[in-house]
């Protein structure tokens, strides 16, 4: 009896320890940046890729840190010269999400800007706690001003929608032209889980051990794709290895947790802001979407009330469409930047005219 009862204290006392340790909040995780980098006129911190990174990358990106806030540092890699466009992945990938679509863009005409989200990738990691929305809205706005973009063209998948849509929203006028991605940009009117897993991930402890200790959520993700070998090891590799051998990896939890499951959700109030923005916008759009995505490929209605006029590439890919239907992609980001520069020489025509109707001349 008494050897029963110590064998249950220790069991107790285990499973004490253990949800302790999985439900902690994690701490901020500092990268360290080596020499200063010149990025147009500024200078920061550069970053040196790792082999298994560098083996699978042009030599030609620039790697550095963008410190948006004390502490919170973004990794931005960066290639071409041109005009700037914006590349933004989601959860729990990185800017490299956009590699292959890299190599199919014209480098020469653009300036190619791929930002890893905070907490993921070889960015700063925060505490689980700190991944709300409106946080990640702030990031990166402020990570758009230290850049000095103020004009751009974009393409955004799942959270890198909202987040960068949330940053866009606050500084009007920046946002040229955009291709969207398998993404979400509409508030909740409805209580509801966008997939069962985001449903368990909601759920204290439950989500910790689940998504933390039993399941890896990134040998799962090729289950999310059209085509599950467009997911090899190696490239799971790029994305798993900067969180998971860091001393935090809360933010593949804490981004499914932000993901908003009824009006009272904390996240809804932005995403109210975000879907009035975009419903609002004037600008030439395209939508490429993965048709096989388990996750959002049933919103493409809702994107296509969004953009009424936006021409749409219906594909067989999925989730990370990014790794699947490069080419697409890269073809509607030349689509749009072409219509962009063609409306800019248009605006530049109209005020050399203004300014010749305006000008006095001498009848002398």
């Amino acid at each position: 009896m008494k050897a029963g009862l110590i064998v249950a204290a220790i069991l107790i006392s285990l499973a004490t320890a253990l949800i302790i340790q999985v439900t902690r909040d994690g701490e901020l995780v500092i990268p360290e940046g080596a020499d200063a980098i010149t990025v147009g006129t500024d200078q920061f911190a550069s970053f040196p890729l790792p082999e298994y990174v560098t083996n699978q990358l042009s030599t030609e990106y620039k790697s550095y840190f963008v410190e948006v806030e004390p502490g919170i540092k973004i990794h931005v890699l960066e290639i071409g010269t041109g005009y700037p466009v914006l590349l933004q992945h989601g959860n729990p990938t990185t800017g490299l999400l956009y590699r292959k679509v890299v190599e199919a863009l014209p480098i020469d005409k653009m300036r190619v800007i791929l930002p890893t989200l905070v907490g993921l990738g070889f960015s700063s990691k925060v505490p689980a706690s700190q991944h709300t929305l409106a946080n990640h809205i702030r990031w990166y706005g402020n990570l758009l001003d230290q850049l000095h973009l103020s004009e751009f063209i974009y393409a955004g998948q799942d959270w890198g929608g909202p987040i960068a849509m949330g940053a866009f929203a606050k500084s009007p006028g920046r946002l040229q032209g955009m291709v969207v991605l398998n993404t979400f940009f509409n508030a909740v009117t409805e209580p509801g889980d966008l997939s069962p897993g985001h449903r368990i991930a909601k759920r204290p402890i439950i989500g910790e051990l689940i998504f933390e200790l039993i399941i890896s959520l990134f040998k799962n993700l090729p289950q999310t794709q059209g085509d599950p070998a467009s997911l090899p090891p190696e490239t799971l590799a790029l994305y798993a290895i900067p969180v998971e051998e860091s001393d935090n990896a809360k933010a593949p939890l804490g981004m499914m947790r932000m993901v908003p499951d009824g009006p009272k959700h904390p996240t809804t109030e932005h995403m109210q802001v975000i879907e009035q923005y975009v419903q609002n916008l004037e600008i030439p759009v395209e939508i490429v979407w993965g048709s096989k995505d388990p996750i959002l490929a049933s919103h493409l209605p809702v994107m296509r009330k969004n953009f009424p006029n936006a021409p749409i590439t219906v594909t067989e890919a999925g989730h990370f469409l990014q790794e699947e239907v490069p080419n697409e992609i890269a073809s509607a980001l030349e689509r749009i930047l072409k219509q962009v520069q063609a409306s800019l020489q248009d605006q530049r025509q109209a005020q050399e005219q203004t300014q010749i109707q305006g000008t006095p001349w001498d009848a002398g």
